[in-house]
């Protein structure tokens, strides 16, 4: 039986470990002790904070893995490649890692490489503002290094770029910021799977947000009403991209804009799953591939089964922020032409939803077709 680390133990990997416990390995989860559903799960749990990567290596080591994932999370990413790293398991090494877990890194690279990206500016403490006189409002300021829309605004005009530059470093780890000029165009993600340096591209996701200040993602479709000649355009720029950070194995998340003109512009990929049902459920759902079970197999070193089961012709998830899009999922139930696919308990309402880790649940449907979901997503 294979010995498979997975780095976390909340709600976002749970769809993981059930996946490696179906797919016959044995489960090591590491992370901070929570009572998370993942510790319940996991084969064997283990108390130690997924920021610990020497721990956790030396508790790797000792069991003798055979390899190490996780999804969804940048976090715990770092930890994952500097395991697989040490111990010579598949997996994207440290100079990746860097690359795609830090936002300005990315965007120095992007630059080097000459992707699609906006223009930036690193704000470390201390650094004048003044560096900023000659950007164009508005701007986007965000930490370097988060996800789930932590720490974003956008902010236009001047006088209120100081309390933008407070609220992204409060949530950055290492207390550093990002400003960048604002790009215009629909949001999209691309997931693609690696194996050896070789990328696949699964599905590219249509986003829907708040929009300004914060871009908290209220939903998501699959598949995105794109043409053959635009996604083909996406899938070009994507790969460039990765090749650009170093991506060689396992899942991998990309966020970018296209504006009316046909022109992409990266914001930002992640070398692992997207979060938000995107990879878990969105993408096996609408492509009919076992997107969990290819990150395993890679995390092993095995080639990714691309074969494809029987799936919806178009899926979306909603998450909730009020009592309106509980009335909403109350008439898709007896829609026609709609299939409820899974609903998550609703926490309590009785905070403001600040990021994507605040909001109150989520809810998953399939439609006959794109068109009808996207109105039901629209509504």
């Amino acid at each position: 039986m294979k010995k498979l680390a997975i780095i976390g133990a909340s709600y976002l990997q749970a769809p993981l470990i059930q996946k490696a416990k179906d797919m016959d390995c044995e489960t090591h989860v590491f992370a901070w002790a929570a009572e998370d559903v993942g510790e319940k799960m996991a084969d064997h749990f283990y108390p130690i904070s997924i920021v610990e990567k020497d721990a956790i290596l030396e508790k790797c080591r000792e069991i003798g893995i055979d390899g190490i994932c996780t999804i969804a999370s940048d976090l715990a990413a770092v930890t994952v490649n500097y395991v697989a790293e040490k111990m010579g398991l598949p997996g994207n090494g440290m100079r990746c890692c860097e690359k795609s877990t830090n936002k300005h890194k990315m965007r120095e690279a992007f630059a080097a490489a000459g992707d699609p990206s906006p223009r930036s500016i690193l704000i470390e403490p201390g650094t004048d503002l003044s560096v900023l006189n000659d950007m164009q409002y508005p701007l986007i300021v965000k930490p370097t290094d988060r996800s789930g829309s932590r720490g974003i605004t956008e902010v236009q005009r001047p006088a209120a770029l100081q309390a933008a530059i407070v609220r992204a470093r409060e949530q950055s780890f290492e207390k550093k910021v990002l400003v960048e000029e604002f790009v215009t165009g629909q949001e999209y993600s691309v997931e693609c799977v690696s194996y050896r340096g070789e990328h696949h591209l699964l599905q590219i996701t249509l986003k829907y947000t708040t929009g300004a200040p914060m871009y908290i993602e209220t939903g998501h479709m699959e598949p995105a009403p794109l043409t053959v000649e635009m996604r083909e355009k996406v899938r070009s720029v994507v790969f460039h991209a990765l090749d650009t950070l170093e991506i060689q194995n396992g899942a991998s998340h990309s966020e970018l804009k296209i504006d009316q003109a046909g022109n992409i512009k990266l914001i930002e990929i992640g070398g692992r799953m997207g979060g938000d049902c995107i990879g878990s459920h969105l993408v096996p759902n609408t492509t009919g591939l076992d997107f969990v079970g290819m990150v395993v197999q890679i995390a092993l070193g095995q080639a990714p089964d691309m074969t494809r089961h029987p799936h919806h012709p178009a899926c979306g998830v909603r998450f909730v922020f009020g009592p309106r899009d509980l009335e909403l999922r109350a008439v898709l139930r007896e829609a026609p032409g709609i299939t409820m696919l899974e609903e998550s308990p609703i926490d309590p309402m009785d905070h403001m939803v600040t990021d994507s880790s605040t909001r109150f649940g989520y809810y998953l449907f399939a439609a006959e077709d794109a068109a009808t979901l996207c109105a039901w997503m629209e509504k």
